[in-house]
């Protein structure tokens, strides 16, 4: 470039004109940010959030006590303890997530034969104590009794691809 160049472009303060060109742009463009707290994002089907225990539709919980997810998990964050019924059936009568130590790698959904065990769509679970990390059936069936809805349309749109 040009000593002359430089000067004019110097004096004629090209590069501010560029820059507010620029800004002037964006300025009328739709916005890519969000309000967080008040709007929220989209969010994958195959989304893994927090845990959830799902019951049939006739309010029976569908783990079978088969111990498969506990057996998956990587970093040994199920415990579960199961006992026979009348019926001659398997269910639990603990199961146990320490979300301390679950790295959120859905083994656990993959493993389950009956979808019992699913990682939902709820992401803002966060809690003051450690001890809240602790899930028990209780817990866990209760979540699976939120999201259901949302669980059963992320099932859906996942199942062409499993």
């Amino acid at each position: 470039m040009s000593f002359i160049d430089k000067q004019a472009r110097s004096l004629l303060l090209a590069e501010i004109v560029t820059g507010l060109a620029t800004t002037f742009r964006y300025m009328f463009k739709t916005k890519a940010t969000i309000n967080y707290p008040y709007e929220k994002g989209p969010l994958s089907p195959r989304f893994r959030g927090e845990h959830v225990l799902r019951r049939y539709p006739n309010g029976e919980e569908r783990c079978i006590a088969c111990k498969l997810c506990e057996a998956a998990c990587p970093a040994l964050a199920i415990t579960i303890e199961a006992e026979p019924r009348e019926d001659g059936s398997r269910r639990t009568t603990r199961y146990d997530i320490d979300m301390t130590k679950c790295i959120y790698c859905g083994f656990c959904q993959e493993a389950c034969p009956v979808d019992a065990i699913v990682q939902g769509p709820n992401f803002e679970f966060a809690t003051e104590t450690r001890e809240e990390l602790f899930y028990d059936k209780k817990k866990l069936l209760d979540n699976g009794d939120r999201w259901e809805q949302e669980i059963v349309q992320n099932l859906v749109a996942d199942a062409p691809y499993r």
